[in-house]
């Protein structure tokens, strides 16, 4: 939901998952999305629509288009799909959330930003919704101003995964200055989750520029016990490492990144 300073902020990771009909109204599930590689959590809406009105009922529709759309990588289809949801009903939440999460699955976040926005404004109750929009901020060069939206996800009434918000909030406080906040927030996210791996690197990252190397390495561990490593986790476990003096273990985690995120690896279009 990459630092990438902690996290690399150029990247969203978005996978979609399974749909869950329920026969007394009319819903899609999305299952949250899975964070093994220590990015952002983004988590696409649970859609609660009316079947009963014409417009809503198109609506609805093109929505579950756009997800299944999503979920077998037909991304620009979803995007069509959720563009003719919003002419049917522009208010629709979950068409708008739906429509930004295929543009930034396309690359195009100054066209996804807006549609996360009146998704969050449309549906200030829903904590996924918010989430998002925070993560936009943050990937967008406005961590200071993505915190706000965290907190109100994470106090949003009914949602079921504060952890991701928190440790999302954390990770933009660090990137935005505000060292004390983010530790705050990554701990409450351990507290809720303790493997949340986004929490965890988090810590890791503020004991490590602290100077704090035990501390550091014993997050970090966590972190790589926790999920699967990425290139930054790699890198800063090297740091870590090297600063306590155990070059050897600098070393493998030098040439674990080399082998497992070799530069032609990464993707297109980053430096």
């Amino acid at each position: 939901m990459p630092q990438r300073k902690v996290v690399r902020t150029s990247t969203v990771v978005l996978l979609l998952g399974s749909v869950l009909l329920a026969s007394a109204c009319s819903r899609l599930t999305f299952v949250r999305q899975d964070t093994s590689r220590g990015k952002y959590e983004q988590i696409a809406p649970e859609v609660h629509i009316d079947p009963k009105n014409n417009a809503r009922d198109t609506a609805y529709t093109m929505t579950q288009v756009a997800q299944s759309r999503l979920m077998s990588g037909n991304t620009q289809g979803a995007v069509d799909a959720a563009e003719r949801a919003l002419k049917a009903d522009p208010n629709s939440a979950e068409a708008h959330s739906l429509l930004a999460l295929g543009l930034d699955a396309l690359g195009r976040p100054r066209e996804s930003g807006p549609h996360h926005r009146r998704a969050a404004e449309l549906a200030p109750e829903r904590g996924a919704l918010l989430n998002n929009y925070g993560i936009w901020l943050c990937s967008n060069g406005q961590a200071a101003a993505s915190l706000d939206w965290f907190d109100r996800a994470a106090n949003a009434t009914g949602y079921d995964t504060p952890d991701a918000a928190l440790a999302n909030g954390a990770a933009c406080a660090l990137q935005a200055g505000e060292g004390i906040r983010a530790e705050r927030n990554a701990r409450q996210a351990l507290a809720a989750v303790p493997t949340n791996p986004l929490a965890l690197q988090t810590l890791a990252r503020i004991e490590f520029n602290a100077g704090h190397g035990l501390e550091a390495r014993a997050f970090i561990q966590r972190r790589l016990a926790a999920a699967a490593a990425d290139q930054e986790t790699l890198q800063l476990a090297s740091q870590i490492e090297q600063s306590l003096g155990d070059t050897a273990a600098a070393a493998r985690y030098v040439q674990r990144m080399r082998t497992e995120f070799p530069p032609d690896s990464r993707p297109v279009g980053e430096k």
